[in-house]
Order: structure tokens, then sequence, then C-alpha cells
């Protein structure tokens, strides 16, 4: 077996972010071939993962990361199993890093498509294996999903301060220059909080599931049985007019203002930058 020099560890070190005993027993193995070392650190990572696929990710981080001009956004949540990992020097370096791999990555959803992007000639799949590898425990993408706007319009962003609520809303404008009102970009701001915090099902009643749908009128049903046949239709159409004003998102009543809907707080704010505006679509990301 080769001698192997503290340089030779510390510079395994450096390069992986291992600990020195890690480094020293991977260089041992590898009879000094510094390479080699940092597959095998690279391989025990990934035999982390494995044994550990079954576990829970209920912690972590979401990140957002929006283009100057607000015409393209991505948001990414990036899972572990514990408080302390995701608060650990090496999580938050992976999150950063992912930035950049968010930033090129060509497909609009999909962990998978993220964690197959590679930068400067690295996967983040490899980061990710790095990462394990360094803090012992399960770490995921568990989610993905990349906005572009072509037309007038802005996408907002949101990520709460626990760092375990994201969201991003797409807004269509009649005119750039409504986008690009302070005060309607505010608005924008504020709807993603409302989405942060209601939790909306869809958009309109259009995006929500059919068999959802069913299965509320049937409960609706249910509670009024004993009522005469005629009476029943009516008020199932009630109860299913509240589920939607409840449940989707332009019916909802604004956080700020519940007496005014979603829909009529983003008209109004159209409106005073010369306009008008609409919602095309939104996504919210939850860990845990």
């Amino acid at each position: 077996m080769a001698e192997i020099s503290a340089a030779a560890v510390m510079k395994l070190r450096k390069m992986s972010g291992q600990g020195m005993m890690d480094c020293k027993k991977a260089l041992e193995e590898t009879n000094g071939d510094i390479e080699g070392a940092m597959t095998l650190l690279r391989k025990k990572g990934l035999a982390t993962l494995a044994k550990r696929a079954d576990r829970d990710t209920t912690e972590g981080k979401i990140i957002c990361v929006l283009s100057q001009d607000k015409k393209t956004a991505s948001m990414a949540a990036l899972c572990c199993e514990t408080d302390f990992v995701s608060n650990s020097d090496d999580f938050i370096a992976a999150a950063e890093a992912i930035k950049g791999y968010m930033a090129v990555c060509s497909a609009d959803s999909g962990a998978q498509n993220l964690l197959d992007t590679e930068k400067n000639g690295k996967k983040y799949s490899e980061v990710l294996t790095e990462c394990v590898s360094k803090l012992g425990e399960k770490i995921e993408i568990g989610d993905y999903v990349k906005y572009k706007l072509s037309s007038a319009g802005i996408i907002a962003t949101y990520v709460h301060f626990n760092n375990k609520i994201g969201v991003m809303v797409e807004i269509e404008t009649s005119d750039q220059s409504v986008a690009d009102n302070a005060q309607f970009g505010l608005i924008a701001k504020d709807i993603c909080m409302h989405i942060t915090a209601i939790n909306p099902l869809a958009l309109d009643s259009s995006g929500i599931a059919a068999e959802t749908i069913e299965k509320e009128k049937t409960i609706a049903a249910d509670q009024v049985k004993d009522k005469p046949a005629e009476m029943i239709e009516k008020i199932v159409e009630g109860k299913m007019r509240k589920f939607y004003a409840e449940n989707c998102l332009l019916s909802q009543g604004f956080v700020k203002e519940e007496k005014t809907t979603v829909e009529k707080v983003l008209a109004d704010a159209a409106k005073a930058a010369g306009g008008k505006a609409k919602i095309k679509r939104f996504v919210r990301f939850a860990i845990g």
C-alpha cells in the first residue's frame, strides 16, 4: 500500500469537502489515486441514497430564480430529512448551486431533468451525490418547474420566510407598461402571498379534477338527502358555487381584502396602471 501523505489528504479534502479520516480512508483504498478516491467518495454518497431511499424528506428549501425582465422564472424544492441538515453549510451551498442549473435547464418541469442538467462539465446529480456523501442523509429534488412568458406581462415569485413554501404566478397584461408599473408589481407579489396562505386548488373551476367535483357533489347531495327531490338539485348547485368560490383562485376573497375577489383586485390594479391583466397559471410548492 502506498504511503498516504498529509498533503494528499488535504488536497482530497479540499476537492471533496469530506472529513480528514474519510479522505485518508478513500486514498488508502485507491492506493493514493486522487481521482479514484473522489469516485469512491461519490459512490459512498450513492450508497447512502440507496440505504435511505425509503426515508421521508420533509425538510429543505424552496429555491426560486427570476430573470431580470421577470419573463422567465423557475422554482425547485430541494428536500432532506432533517432541519439540522437543511441549515448546514453544505446543504445551503447545494441550494445556492442549484440556481445556476435552474437557469440553464431547458426543460419546463421534472426533477430528473434538472438532475440531468450539466453546467461546466458537471451534472447537478453529481453535486447532490457529493452533498449526500458529506451529510449522510437522503437529499433529493422534490419538484421543479419553469415558466417562460413571451407576451406582455410579468412572472411574480414568492418564497415564504421559512423557505418551505414557494409560489410562481404568470400574469399576462394588455401591454408591458402595465406589468412594469411598480404598484401592479406589488399586487402581483401579494397574490403570490395569497396563494401561499390559502392554497387554492386551481385557477378556476375548469382546473379542478372531474373526480373532485363529483365527490363534492355527492357529499353535498348526501347532506340534504331528506329534502324534496326538486330542492336537492338547487341546494347542491348552491353548495358547489360556494365550493368554487372557496377553492378557485380567481373567485377567492383576497387575503388582504376578503370582500373583494382576487380577480377583481388584479383587474383594479391593471386599470390603475392603464390597462388589463389576466392570471394565466400558478404553481405552489410546499415541503413537509
